[in-house]
């Protein structure tokens, strides 16, 4: 029966592929229809596995990007209602490395949901060996949006993944970091690792600083259902260091660009920062902040809040 049933939906999947001839442009709505009917009459949750893991493998997970932001988007909008502004900073077209300030698990949900284009991120190794029903749901989750696994030990493993972020670059597409290597454990905006900066000057991308605002509200750190509150994203204008093309050896060239990068996140979120890691947190990061990133004094800035009444989110 199970057969079956999948062959059928295998088959109504091909035929609304079929209507058009790249994966890359909107999903027809009938595509949109077909994938909320197969969900919904499902007679179990094997039967459900076994049509996500096929629409992901037919599809190359292009179009279970957009069906997941398709379905998921309206009913998040209409609960968080996020806000963005500076759009238009993010270009249409061409590679850009989006680098977030990370306050929690949910900022790789919202910031693609708000933006045209398709954009990947990095995520911890855990999210993709988790056990049991939350882990295979986790796993699957993230393979459908593209994340790309991390092992935040460093060395080789860390590199393969910045390796895979450069492929994407170099195919003209947007990747997604977040400078600070992990969740933000208090709200404030912590040192940020150089890898941001050596894929920039690796790939010629420009760096767009995106500033998520809220997010650590409506999840705290040990929060798995996030509450209702007002999610925002500020994109700043895009970072160029085409002028360090060729020092992506220096480790002083990568701080210096680092700093810049965090600097200009500090600027759009409000954000206090702390010069340690945040993986150091229970070690130094009691500390009163000493201003910005690389001794910068700290800007005069309050946390961004939501657009008025006559503001179009």
């Amino acid at each position: 029966m199970i057969i079956a049933w999948t062959r059928q939906r295998i088959s109504d999947i091909f035929q609304l592929l079929s209507d058009f001839k790249e994966a890359s442009i909107n999903i027809p709505r009938s595509f949109i229809r077909v994938a909320n009917r197969v969900l919904v009459s499902a007679h179990n949750l094997n039967d459900r596995r076994l049509f996500l893991i096929v629409l992901h493998e037919i599809t190359g997970g292009i179009l279970s990007y957009r069906l997941l932001k398709a379905v998921l988007g309206p009913p998040m909008k209409l609960i968080y209602q996020p806000w963005i502004r500076g759009a238009e900073n993010i270009p249409t077209d061409g590679p850009a490395i989006l680098a977030s300030n990370h306050l929690a698990v949910i900022d790789s949900f919202f910031l693609p949901l708000m933006i045209e284009r398709e954009v990947v991120f990095m995520g911890k190794a855990d999210y993709f060996t988790g056990k049991g029903f939350k882990g295979w749901f986790v796993r699957s989750f993230m393979k459908m949006v593209g994340t790309i696994p991390v092992d935040r030990s460093g060395g080789s493993a860390s590199q393969a993944a910045l390796n895979t972020g450069l492929k994407r670059l170099a195919e003209g597409e947007l990747f997604g970091i977040y400078p600070e290597g992990t969740r933000s454990p208090d709200g404030r905006l912590f040192r940020g690792k150089t890898g941001v900066a050596r894929m920039s000057l690796e790939s010629g991308a420009p760096v767009i600083p995106v500033a998520m605002i809220g997010t650590n509200i409506a999840q705290p750190i040990g929060t798995r259902i996030p509450r209702p509150h007002r999610i925002g994203i500020v994109v700043g204008k895009p970072l160029d260091f085409s002028r360090y093309r060729g020092l992506e050896n220096d480790r002083y060239v990568l701080r210096s660009i680092t700093d810049e990068i965090m600097y200009s996140l500090m600027c759009l979120s409000g954000q206090e920062y702390v010069d340690v890691y945040a993986a150091t947190l229970r070690k130094k990061a009691q500390e009163e902040s000493t201003g910005g990133p690389g001794g910068r004094p700290a800007p005069d800035v309050d946390p961004p809040l939501p657009p008025s009444d006559d503001e179009t989110p």
